[in-house]
């Protein structure tokens, strides 16, 4: 099964399923929602899950999210942020006048 990203918003977070039935959270990044932005603040991958690019996939299924919901992103996670510095068509999410300050 092809693992799955989806919003958490009672945990404040977003979670990415894998495993042989998908039921598995292999992962998370979680976030503080206000006035409009989303603030990635940390993210993991069980160990169990390491080298599979599931981290990468939480990414982009988190930032897909946030630009469906037209959110502002603010990525204090250094994943996040650095995820965004890989793949420059995301970085329109940030605010320009903070990008900056995230070294984007």
């Amino acid at each position: 099964m092809e693992p799955q990203v989806t919003d958490r918003p009672e945990k404040s977070r977003y979670e990415i399923l894998a495993g042989d039935d998908g039921t598995e959270t292999a992962g998370f990044a979680e976030y503080h929602l206000s006035e409009g932005e989303i603030a990635f603040i940390h993210t993991e991958i069980d160990s169990r899950f390491a080298g599979r690019g599931l981290g990468g996939l939480l990414a982009r299924g988190a930032l897909d999210d946030a630009r469906t919901r037209r959110l502002r992103v603010l990525p204090y996670c250094p994943f996040i942020r650095g995820w965004i510095g890989k793949h420059p068509e995301y970085a329109d999410l940030v605010p320009e006048a903070r990008r900056a300050r995230f070294g984007l």
